[in-house]
């Protein structure tokens, strides 16, 4: 049978069933992901070379529906916090996509876009050499972990009714589970900020 002209599939189409595929389950393969858009498993390999470019496709696609603007290059601060909270943001609505996505290298291009804003951020701010990677590091597995976050259990922790007063009173304030992985986030990212104020003070003395 002669190939038809127009593919049967598109790249788009793929993308947004492998993600069906990982909101449900947490994972997906090609098999699963053939089946769910209605076609033999080789079409796939027509479109891309196999799983890690999906994957690398999906956390374009992620980061491309999370936009952040940043209104003034040399405020440092603000970019980082709108980098950072645009980066957390995109795993909120995938956020079983977080534990995939970091077993494997970063390559799409929108994602490296985030990166080199990122960069030149923290070079505006005072941040030189090995700082700079030092820090990219830093924040990624601040964001990374707070979007890991997202796909916890209601219940995280369960400690029993005596033996840990500490926690349970900790637990106590911690309010529902959105609102509690909310105020962690911001007061982690105020932290981070101020951190990175006190290594630049310290580089300057």
């Amino acid at each position: 049978m002669a190939r038809p002209l127009v593919p049967l599939i598109s790249i788009d189409a793929l993308v947004t069933a492998a993600l069906e595929l990982v909101d449900e389950a947490g994972d997906f393969s090609l098999p699963k992901l053939a089946k769910r858009i209605g076609v033999s498993q080789s079409s796939i390999y027509n479109h891309v070379s196999g799983r890690e470019e999906i994957l690398e496709l999906m956390r374009g696609r992620i980061i491309s529906e999370s936009p952040y603007v940043l209104e003034d290059e040399r405020d440092w601060e603000a970019s980082l916090r709108a980098i950072v909270r645009s980066y957390r943001d995109a795993f909120a609505r995938h956020p079983k996509l977080a534990p995939l996505l970091v077993l494997q290298t970063v390559q799409d291009d929108k994602v490296m876009a985030l990166y080199e804003n990122l960069a030149v951020a923290l070079e505006a701010a005072g941040f030189r050499g090995r700082d700079v990677m030092s820090a990219i590091s830093t924040i990624d597995s601040f964001a990374l972990g707070f979007a890991l976050d997202l796909a916890a259990p209601d219940v995280v922790w369960a400690p029993p009714a005596q033996g840990y007063p500490a926690l349970t009173s900790a637990l106590a304030h911690a309010g529902p589970t959105d609102e509690r992985g909310e105020a962690a986030f911001e007061f982690g990212l105020e932290i981070l900020i101020a951190g990175l104020h006190s290594r630049l003070q310290s580089t300057v003395l």
